[in-house]
């Protein structure tokens, strides 16, 4: 994955992100870290192309992310997992696919539950979103995102509305992901999945990113907010 941000500052009623640059290469999982409010999520929307910066660039993968080929080419899984509710979970997918890819009904339900069995809902296929738990539910918006089969994948604290063990669940299913040589940006505050699931960190303050480097970095912050950050999440 290559990730060039160049001068970003983005603006709502207060600026949320401030001048950032960031120049990655070689990085298969990137972690953004940080207290609520620190700009992370922000951040997540703006590479992922949800949204348009009030200033600067981003190209990721040697793309304007404001380019609908690139937004083809990426998925995003949401903090709360924004399933139809009146859709079964493979209906949740197999019309995004028809609409959004113009596969016929058959390719679009066969590319559904195949992505449903690989995060473990095969026997949850054809129930309604409200008859499933939150951590199945997750997991299906993860199937979804997948469905489309993006090079690129953002998770926007996909545990943030689970309780630990449906946080669990969820996290579980992501690791299994690795190995299908997909790449991940996310945000997230459960520190044991940094460690295990990134291989690069970005700790973001007021805006601003502090702090950057390998996994590493979290046992040995240098700057104050991130050394009082880790105090508070280990």
């Amino acid at each position: 994955m290559k990730i060039d941000i160049r001068n970003v500052s983005h603006t709502y009623d207060v600026e949320v992100i401030k001048n950032l640059n960031l120049s990655l290469s070689q990085y298969h999982s990137v972690a953004i870290i940080g207290v609520s409010g620190s700009g992370k999520s922000t951040l997540l929307r703006l590479m992922s192309g949800l949204e348009v910066p009030s200033s600067g660039t981003l190209n990721i993968n040697g793309m304007d992310v404001r380019e609908e080929e690139y937004r083809r080419h990426i998925g995003f899984v949401f903090q709360f997992h924004n399933l139809f509710p009146h859709l079964s979970l493979e209906r949740n997918i197999s019309l995004i696919l028809e609409k959004t890819r113009g596969m016929s009904p058959q390719e679009a339900k066969e590319i559904a539950i195949k992505n449903l069995e690989l995060l473990h809902l095969g026997d949850q296929i054809q129930k309604l979103p409200k008859n499933v738990s939150g951590g199945q539910a997750q997991r299906a918006s993860i199937a979804r995102a997948l469905s489309i089969n993006p090079n690129l994948i953002f998770l926007d604290e996909p545990t943030a509305s689970l309780d630990p063990i449906l946080t669990y669940e969820v996290l579980q299913a992501v690791q299994e992901l690795k190995g299908l040589g997909k790449d991940f940006v996310f945000v997230t505050h459960v520190m044991s999945f940094v460690r295990d699931f990134a291989d690069y960190v970005i700790f973001m303050d007021k805006g601003e990113i502090v702090e950057q480097g390998t996994v590493d970095i979290l046992d040995h912050p240098e700057h104050e907010s991130f050394r009082e950050f880790m105090k508070k999440v280990r």
